[in-house]
């Protein structure tokens, strides 16, 4: 194994250095090392893209991945060296009461501890306790595959939604999570609209099978969601958007629910306190539950992420749609640039070869 190898290193202005890190090394007889082929640029990343942030200088960042297991150590029974696997990297410290529960997502330590460790995708190579390296089918490739932390946000925002058949449901953004989250729905039987500011990724979300898309630049979202549900509201609304349009859009899913429906808040915020003002007596009077969903664990016996890759796998999700750009890593700051200026360049998902 090399000494050294290639990373993208976070600079002091936001953007990214490829350089020589020292390969990390198996710290304990549980985990696995991988040979990382693809990587994905999610809106989470877009959000500390050219920002100071001192301390996340000279890190490595990513959290969408697949690979290759090169290594692994004397208790891994379940992968070996050659097996194509896609990395979960959501990871708390194993000791605090919501691990021992298998909801990790909620670990108080989730950033500080994955940070460290397995969310690190922007590199060669990766190290992460065994338990969270799933293997692919043959049939599943590894552009697929680094979807699957997408898609698995997607799955715990259902879960948490109490989705039915027939309900009508209004999903606010059109990026991958919203794609992902379209896809989900869709698949528990739901009428879907969705509603966007970019034409491709409206067009994209019809291929997925969405039953109105809106562009709320051209047109009135309000008026479209009253028209789709007979002047009723949706039953559910998913906010997919999250970051600075948070401010815009939650507002707006507040206002396409029912009387007596849910907001389910996926996209993220960004850190410190947000302020958005709301109709809170509407709220209260209309019974609107608010549904904050954060990343993704297990639900009951089952890993979300396991249930995606077998969604994946039987062709009930689509990957390959959302990918749109592929760039090598040696290219990131122009793959970053794509993946932000999406209603000039198209960009949905923007996978990094490895």
């Amino acid at each position: 194994m090399d000494a050294t190898m290639k990373a993208a290193l976070k600079t002091a202005q936001g953007e990214f250095e490829v350089t020589e890190v020292e390969t990390p090394q198996l710290p304990k007889a549980d985990w696995v090392r991988a040979r990382i082929r693809v990587a994905g640029i999610c809106g989470t990343d877009l959000r500390h893209w050219k920002k100071e942030e001192p301390h996340l200088e000279c890190r490595i960042m990513g959290h969408e991945m697949a690979g290759e297991v090169v290594e692994v150590g004397p208790e891994v029974t379940h992968v070996k060296p050659g097996d194509r696997v896609v990395i979960e990297t959501v990871l708390g410290d194993d000791t605090c009461e919501w691990c021992r529960v298998q909801q990790y997502n909620l670990c108080p330590h989730l950033y500080e501890v994955r940070m460290d460790t397995v969310s690190q995708a922007f590199a060669t190579y990766v190290v992460g306790p065994a338990k969270k390296f799933y293997p692919l089918p043959d049939h599943v490739s590894f552009e697929e595959a680094t979807l699957l932390d997408t898609f698995s946000v997607c799955m715990h925002a259902i879960q948490l939604s109490g989705i039915k058949i027939n309900d009508k449901v209004a999903i606010i953004g059109a990026g991958p999570i919203g794609l992902g989250q379209l896809q989900l729905a869709k698949a528990c039987g739901a009428d879907v609209m969705v509603l966007d500011i970019v034409d491709t990724s409206l067009e994209l979300a019809l291929e997925l099978g969405a039953d109105l898309v809106v562009n709320t630049k051209k047109e009135d979202g309000y008026a479209k969601v009253m028209e789709f549900t007979k002047n009723r509201g949706v039953d559910i609304a998913f906010e997919c958007a999250g970051g600075p349009s948070m401010l815009e859009t939650l507002p707006q899913a507040v206002s396409f629910a029912r009387i007596g429906g849910k907001v389910v808040i996926v996209g993220g915020f960004d850190t410190g306190k947000t302020s958005i003002p709301l109709e809170w007596q509407h709220i209260q009077m209309s019974e609107i539950k608010l549904i904050c969903s954060a990343s993704y664990a297990f639900w009951d016996i089952y890993s979300e992420m396991q249930m995606c890759l077998d969604l994946l796998a039987k062709g009930k999700l689509n990957a390959q749609k959302l990918i749109t750009h592929r760039f090598s890593l040696d290219e990131i700051n122009e793959a970053f640039e794509t993946a932000q200026n999406k209603e000039k360049t198209g960009a949905v998902f923007v996978a990094l070869q490895i």
